[in-house]
Parts: structure tokens; sequence; C-alpha cells
């Protein structure tokens, strides 16, 4: 079993950044790829990043790509997402999730475990 913890969400004005972390305990971290989902009131959940096992390679989607940078630290068992320029449609409960498959894995289908999701509010 797999315990994922998010913190680092909150209030914050557009074009402001927040720091997401996901805190994993469990089994070995290093054996699961990591992603970032986010979902809005009344929208389906969402795909925004993913980082292999390594933390080698990442993938964004295309609203992230070029503000948020996802980053794993596997002595700490820790994953991160920095999220920079915020706007207001990313506002938004974020989830982290590990993946035992490697690579880049973009549904949610592909996920075997979940955080409780932590509020991001981006103000205008």
């Amino acid at each position: 079993q797999v315990q994922l913890v998010e913190s680092g969400g909150g209030l914050v004005q557009a074009g402001g950044s927040l720091r997401l972390s996901c805190a994993v305990s469990g089994r070995t971290f290093r054996n699961y790829a990591m992603g970032w989902f986010r979902q809005a009131p009344g929208k389906e959940r969402e795909f925004v990043a993913v980082i292999s096992w390594s933390g080698g390679s990442t993938y964004y989607a295309d609203s992230a790509k070029g503000r948020f940078t996802i980053s794993r630290d596997n002595a700490k068992n820790e994953v991160y997402l920095q999220m920079n320029s915020l706007k207001p449609e990313d506002t938004a409960v974020y989830y982290c999730a590990a993946s035992p498959w490697n690579g880049v894995r973009v549904t949610s289908k592909d996920y075997d475990y979940w955080g409780q999701g932590t509020q991001v509010t981006v103000s205008s």
C-alpha cells in the first residue's frame, strides 16, 4: 500500500506562484512514476504533469508547459509541483498520484494510488 499526502495549496493572486508537495510512504517510492492531476468544480479530473521513476523524464499538459515544473526527491520520498504565473483557470483541487508504470502516463486509470488533494485558488 502507498499513502500520499499533498500540501502547499492556498489562495494566490494571478501571476503568483505556489509549490505543491506530496509526501509518499509505504512501498518503494522510486518504483513509481508520479503524476499531478487537478479537478475544477463541475469538471472532470485532468492530467497536469508526470515524472518518471528516476526523475529523468517529465511530461506536461499543454496548460502547464512553460509555467509548471514537476520534480522529485527519491531520498525524501517526495514529489513537487512548482507553479508559476498562475491564472484563475488554474483554480482546482490538485492531486498527486503514483503509477507503477514508468514513462508517460496521462490517464487516471494508470495510477493506482491517490492523495486526498490540496486546494489551489487563484484570484483575478
